[in-house]
């Protein structure tokens, strides 16, 4: 599934999984979060915002859901714990997203590297990250992945004329493979950076040139 921040999108892929015709409204109820009702052939699907921003799996179980109102979906169930703090806190229901920079495109970037590395199957929104203050650039977070809201983040701070594409898609792959591995346990320990994950980074094709470009100029 690509970005899946698009609601037509997400209405086409549940009415060819489910084979009916699917009227889909996204809305900002933060107590009924999914809600299917059928008329005929048509299906009127009402899914709370947070759902936008959901993994395959969480997709999957909402398919199978309209479908037969299947009621095991531990997925769909666990996405929405993690996000009740976005939603008690009145977010209004999105997640702000950002590609377009004043010099870069991350979508662009986003679908490149999803097609080449995942076989087009991460499914997580990205976004520019919020601007700091000037004061806040000595530790630099280049990007970051947040489960709780399967959301990668870049650093406005990259979005240069002077910092070259295949730096930026090298940080995009970088979050993306967090997207995919998740958290491992080492030793009883959580650990993100795990020597899989350093082996599947290394297979980045400008790897080396992108580590080269952050020791110079990062």
């Amino acid at each position: 599934m690509p970005l899946n921040n698009d609601e037509d999108f997400l209405k086409d892929y549940l009415g060819k999984t489910v084979g009916k015709k699917i009227l889909l409204a996204i809305t900002d109820n933060s107590t009924s979060l999914l809600s299917v009702r059928g008329k005929g052939n048509v299906i009127y699907v009402r899914l709370q915002r947070i759902f936008l921003g959901a993994g395959k799996e969480v997709w999957e179980e909402i398919a199978g859901f309209v479908r037969n109102k299947k009621r095991h979906m531990p997925f769909f169930r666990d996405f929405a714990k993690q996000n009740l703090n976005v939603l008690k806190k009145d977010f209004k229901g999105r997640i702000n997203i950002k590609t377009q920079g004043r010099y870069h495109d991350l979508r662009d970037l986003y679908e490149l590297v999803n097609k080449k590395y995942f076989n087009g199957e991460i499914s997580c929104p990205i976004t520019w990250g919020m601007k700091r203050s000037r004061g806040y650039t000595r530790k630099r977070t280049l990007g970051s992945y947040s489960r709780h809201t399967n959301t990668v983040r870049i650093s406005p701070l990259l979005d240069k004329m002077t910092v070259p594409k295949y730096f930026i898609a090298f940080i995009v792959y970088h979050e993306m493979l967090h997207a995919d591995m998740g958290v491992q346990e080492v030793n009883g320990r959580r650990s993100f950076h795990t020597k899989e994950f350093r082996r599947r980074e290394k297979l980045f094709e400008d790897y080396g040139k992108a580590i080269a470009w952050e020791k110079r100029y990062i």
